[in-house]
């Protein structure tokens, strides 16, 4: 699964749940509006500011009327007076794209003409939810200041000075309120939604990881399996090949050994790949069939040699079955790769392999040959990659051990691995 991919879908299921939640332009958290001012207005949107200028015109309205009823207030300022409100409330058009610079120009407007109160409030409102609290905490002083003022200049018959300047106050208070309210409903909901992006990324990297593991698992299992069985298989075709003038008992009980060979490393082929069936929450150190531990040692070794191999086996520790399946199970694997690169690359040579371990001190195994001569009787070898070497170092170290390889202080190569004593 590509990130592309991961990220367009994580975003298509986070806008599906939150999405209906959001306005089109988004908070802006660095105040520069920039976002706002490039985005299209959807329907919803459309809705909001002609509701906004509904709630302005309504508030001028109301503002206005003490003014009809004014003697003092001839006709020509009250026309004046229902001009600016007017464009005042055709302004907050304009209220997505310079929210501050608007408020600011329509608390200047307000100290002068009351029925731009319903616009002012509107664009307070507005920063409130797009800025940060200081630039709203300078507005909103603003806007109390305009407010104060008018109450002065243009004061209420019906209100003292008293009444008017605290009905103003509350006036500019509440959206500023409700506004930043908005604003920070608006930051849970995006975070939420950040939160849902990286819980689908974090996921998609988990199953890749699972499935990656489980990759490197089977590949490992098949590689300890079948090279093994198949190794054997050609170290029996070879001495076929060379032993022309065999006896015919002699080429039906190697063809024998050959065909259960070939019927085990089918076997064990079907085991291995039944892992990819496995339920997906299966253990991941069980493929899915029985494994060996460190009591299947002495088969192993038979094995090898009646195959031809010269095999010293010195099992040094107490007690075979006590040792954690875990640990044995990686010993055992160390020690048949030991065997399979032995027959591969120093055909004939001896092999020594020695256990030894206990619960205090972990279990150590070594698997070593002397140098490689010329195959016995020009008996053919078996070309090998090194993929096997690299497998075990993994399979120690997952286990918590180390494994060391090379040519031996003798001549020679020794494999040394050391696997901690633990379940």
């Amino acid at each position: 699964m590509s990130g592309g991919k991961t990220t367009g879908d994580a975003g298509r299921a986070a806008g599906q749940e939150y999405g209906w939640l959001l306005p089109s332009a988004v908070v802006d958290p660095a105040g520069s509006g920039a976002a706002a001012g490039r985005s299209r207005r959807t329907v919803r949107d459309w809705a909001v500011d002609i509701l906004c200028l509904a709630v302005a015109a309504v508030v001028g309205l109301l503002a206005a009327e003490p003014l009809r009823a004014d003697p003092h207030t001839s006709a020509s300022v009250f026309l004046a007076d229902q001009i600016l409100g007017a464009l005042a409330v055709t302004a907050l058009w304009t209220r997505r794209r310079w929210p501050v610079g608007l408020a600011v120009a329509l608390a200047a407007v307000n100290a002068v003409s009351p029925p731009s109160a319903g616009a002012m409030l509107v664009a307070v409102f507005t920063v409130a939810v797009h800025r940060p609290f200081k630039v709203t905490a300078s507005v909103g002083a603003l806007a109390l200041v305009s407010t104060l003022v008018s109450a002065v200049v243009r004061p209420d018959r019906d209100l003292t000075l008293m009444a008017s300047a605290v009905i103003g106050t509350l006036l500019v208070l509440t959206p500023i309120g409700w506004g930043m309210f908005v604003r920070s409903r608006r930051q849970l909901l995006l975070s939420l939604r950040e939160r849902a992006l990286r819980a689908e990324e974090e996921a998609a990297l988990r199953a890749e990881r699972a499935q990656r593991q489980a990759r490197e698992r089977i590949a490992r299992e098949m590689h300890d399996v079948l090279a093994h069985r198949l190794s054997l298989l050609c170290v029996h075709a070879g001495a076929l090949e060379f032993r022309a003038d065999a006896s015919p008992v002699e080429v039906a009980r190697v063809a024998g050994v050959i065909r259960a060979s070939a019927h085990q490393a089918l076997q064990e082929l079907r085991d291995v790949i039944g892992v990819l069936r496995a339920p997906t929450g299966a253990d991941a150190g069980d493929p899915g069939r029985p494994q060996p531990t460190l009591t299947a040692l002495e088969g192993l070794v038979e094995e090898s040699r009646q195959a031809g191999a010269a095999v010293v086996f010195e099992q040094r520790v107490a007690d075979p079955a006590a040792v954690p399946a875990a640990s044995g199970r990686t010993v055992y694997r160390i020690v048949q790769e030991g065997l399979t690169n032995a027959r591969k690359h120093a055909p004939g040579c001896e092999v020594t392999v020695v256990v030894e371990g206990s619960p205090e001190r972990g279990l150590t195994v070594e698997v070593g040959n002397p140098a490689s001569v010329a195959a016995k009787d020009g008996a053919p070898t078996v070309p090998g990659s090194g993929q096997g070497l690299i497998g075990l170092a993994e399979r120690a170290a997952l286990a918590g051990g180390r494994l060391e390889h090379g040519p031996a202080p003798g001549g020679g190569f020794l494999l040394r691995g050391w696997i901690p004593w633990r379940p």
